[in-house]
C-alpha cells in the first residue's frame, strides 16, 4: 500500500540569506509512504495501518518552528520522521519552496529512503 500526503502547506524559516531568515516562508510538503497494508485490509483497524493524521501532525510540529537553512536538511528531517515507524518499507519526501527563484514557480528537493528487506 502507498499513502500519499499531498500539498501540505506550511510556513517556516528556511534559506541562507539574511532576508530569508527574518520572515516565515511558504513550503509545500508531499510525502509518499509504502508499507504492507494487508493486515489493515483484513482487520479494518487503525493499529494495523499507518496513521497519516498522526504523521501529518508530527510534520507540522517539526516544520513550522524549524529554522533550517537548506531544504536538503529539512527534507531529510521529515524523511527520518517517516522512517521511525518500522512498518514503513519505503518513503519519499518532496518539499517545494514557492517563489524561491524569480522566473520559476518553485524550487523543490526530493529525498527517499528504503529499508533493507
Amino acid at each position: 500500500m502507498i499513502i500519499r500526503i499531498k500539498n501540505l502547506r506550511l510556513r517556516t524559516i528556511t534559506g541562507i540569506n539574511d532576508w530569508e531568515r527574518k520572515d516565515l516562508q511558504d513550503v509545500v510538503v508531499n510525502v509518499e509512504i509504502a508499507y504492507d497494508g494487508s493486515a489493515a485490509v483484513e482487520s479494518d483497524d487503525i493499529d494495523d495501518s499507518i496513521d497519516y493524521k498522526a504523521i501529518t501532525k508530527r510534520i507540522i510540529q517539526e516544520v513550522e518552528p524549524s529554522r533550517f537553512q537548506l531544504l536538503d536538511k529539512l527534507s531529510g528531517h521529515i524523511l527520518a520522521i517517516l522512517m521511525e515507524d518500522e512498518r514503513v518499507q519505503r518513503a519519499t519526501v518532496e518539499i517545494d519552496k514557492p517563489g524561491a527563484l524569480r522566473f520559476a514557480d518553485s524550487v523543490s528537493i526530493t529525498c527517499s529512503a528504503q529499508r533493507d528487506q
